[in-house]
């Protein structure tokens, strides 16, 4: 089971009532969270890389089926997950933050950088370390107000990027154009990094994702797409 699916759970085990997502009706394959109809569980790809992410996730954003920081989670099993707290940060993301084998950089745009936050621009290992890219999961307003209570987060590197394309998200109706989601900013991270394969295949498992839970929404069938037929090909590779 990946990092996020195991929040999700221990939060549906430590809920006093159900969390009530949009279409609370609909039946749910209990891995994708898309109707049996839409399943995306075979289209899955299993991707590696030499970078590693890290989410720091609004303890909502685990229960959400629109969430795609679950998308990496997915794809790279060695994606770890966490729940942000303002008064008692988990010890264990602490102690991965300290941990010397680990490059930890905040992906977050440089404007909010602290005064003395070192900025990058590029990704790579110094002194052998593997780089590990921490990404707060959580609505725009949220993940603000998240830096700004966590001195911890403003303490690290700041990787700033600046995206070729506008966000493709259409999943919720606060997203704007400028504002990419969680999954895209993993693969953004993942071509600044030179690994464009994964790159490749988590935009595809997104893009498929995207497209099928809007048609679902609808309650219309899937027509077969480019990034559909690319993540098949993986399929059959593998």
């Amino acid at each position: 089971m990946h990092a996020v699916a195991q929040l999700r759970q221990q939060a549906l085990a430590a809920a006093t009532r159900p969390f009530r997502a949009r279409g609370i009706k609909m039946q749910r394959c209990e891995s994708c969270l898309l109707p049996p109809a839409h399943c995306l569980c075979p289209l899955r790809p299993q991707l590696r890389a030499d970078v590693s992410f890290c989410l720091l996730m609004h303890r909502l954003e685990p229960l959400k089926p629109t969430n795609t920081g679950r998308l990496i989670a997915e794809c790279l099993p060695d994606t770890c997950a966490f729940i942000w707290s303002r008064t008692e940060p988990d010890p264990a993301l602490m102690a991965l933050l300290q941990d010397p084998q680990w490059q930890p950089m905040l992906v977050f745009p440089q404007e909010y950088a602290g005064p003395e936050q070192m900025i990058n621009q590029h990704i790579s290992p110094v002194g052998g370390k593997r780089p590990l890219l921490v990404i707060i999961d959580a609505t725009w307003n949220q993940a603000r107000k998240m830096v700004r209570m966590s001195p911890w987060l403003r303490a690290l590197p700041l990787l700033h990027l600046q995206p070729a394309r506008a966000s493709r998200y259409q999943l919720r109706r606060s997203c704007q154009a400028e504002h990419l989601c969680t999954a895209e900013v993993a693969v953004a991270c993942l071509e600044l990094a030179g690994e464009d394969d994964a790159a490749r295949g988590l935009d595809d498992y997104f893009d498929t994702f995207n497209t099928t839970y809007h048609m679902a929404r609808l309650n219309r069938p899937l027509a077969d797409s480019p990034a559909q037929q690319r993540l098949r090909a993986r399929q059959t590779v593998s």
